[in-house]
């Protein structure tokens, strides 16, 4: 497990006392709230639709199928890990998928302390620019991860808006998804464009785009990183579809393979921890849709956050007892 040292810096670089204070206590205000802002959207919800039936459904889960559905989401970690691992080769970065697995399970286990996807992310980065000693390589490589999933997101969502089980959404919600998709494709299109005018941008600001520019300058080394991204949002609605028969609901899994991946665009923002309430928000609007009732649409949520927690503790343990690269904040010299 990392440890921790105490470090000092120059008098000149530190912060004001009330201002450093606020800073180590940020961190935590801001957990409080956003945890605060889930709980609010599900007792809300609850309220709202009545939680002695959302309680009822959720009694109705098989442990089997609940376990299975963990299994499932985990070993969706070692095709995040593949993913990854393949664009840090871009940037020059190597190492053992071990590693890389490792990483993947920290972050999931961040992800259950801070907001969206942006706490798992940056602990991945971290840990892996630390190991290899290239922390903006790592960084850029974690969000070309983070992209090329996005991408894959958008565009499994706007096939399957086009299909025919996309006529069991209205089409407030399908046009949107397939705009959204078509931008996407127009966007990955557009990249080596995109990369030619980036160059050109000067200052501090081309340190930083420079990082990416092996990204944006080969668009079609990617495509390895898409197609695994595909597969993973596939895997996660086969979670979710496994969780459903576990309840007893009769759903399919093509409308879990199209409103997953949507649901997952709004969870993954920084609003609460690990997406609790938007997530089942999404699912009342796209399941309930489709023919779901709320009641449902909501346990299959709940229940899927609660699936998502046992994995991220599983995380947890793979935390605490890995060999992660130590924290340590040197001391800065002091100016005269």
């Amino acid at each position: 497990m990392p440890s921790l040292s105490p470090a000092s810096a120059s008098p000149t670089d530190s912060p004001a006392p009330a201002d450093d204070a606020a800073r180590r206590k940020h961190p935590y205000r801001a957990y409080v709230l956003r945890a605060a802002l889930g709980l609010l959207v599900v007792g809300l919800l609850l309220r709202h639709y009545d939680a002695k039936p959302v309680l009822a459904t959720l009694g109705r889960e098989k442990i089997a199928y609940f376990a299975a559905a963990v299994v499932i989401y985990l070993s969706g970690q070692l095709i995040s890990a593949l993913r990854w691992r393949i664009l840090a080769l871009m940037v020059g970065i190597s190492g053992r998928f071990r590693e890389f697995v490792t990483y993947c399970f920290v972050g999931m286990f961040t992800n259950l302390f801070l907001p969206g996807l942006i706490g798992g992310d940056a602990a991945r980065a971290f840990y892996l620019g630390r190991r290899c000693g290239r922390l903006g390589a790592a960084t850029a490589a974690t969000v070309a991860d983070r992209g090329s999933g996005l991408l894959a997101l958008f565009w499994l969502a706007g096939a399957c808006a086009l299909l025919p089980i996309g006529r069991l959404l209205p089409k407030a919600i399908t046009t949107p998804v397939v705009a959204v998709a078509g931008l996407a494709i127009l966007g990955y299109a557009l990249v080596p464009l995109i990369a030619r005018l980036l160059q050109r941008v000067p200052g501090r600001i081309a340190t930083v785009i420079a990082a990416v520019l092996p990204y944006l300058n080969r668009p079609v080394s990617l495509i390895p990183a898409i197609m695994l991204s595909l597969a993973l949002q596939v895997l996660l609605a086969i979670a979710q579809y496994v969780l459903a028969v576990g309840l007893g609901l009769g759903i399919s899994l093509w409308l879990l393979v199209l409103c997953v991946p949507i649901a997952n665009v709004f969870a993954s923002l920084p609003l609460t921890i690990n997406g609790l309430g938007v997530r089942e928000s999404a699912y009342v609007v796209l399941l309930g849709s489709a023919g779901m009732r709320d009641t449902d649409a909501i346990a299959l949520g709940l229940l899927w956050f609660a699936c998502t927690a046992v994995a991220g503790l599983v995380g947890g343990v793979v935390f605490v007892s890995s060999d992660l690269p130590k924290i340590r904040l040197e001391k800065a010299p002091r100016s005269d």
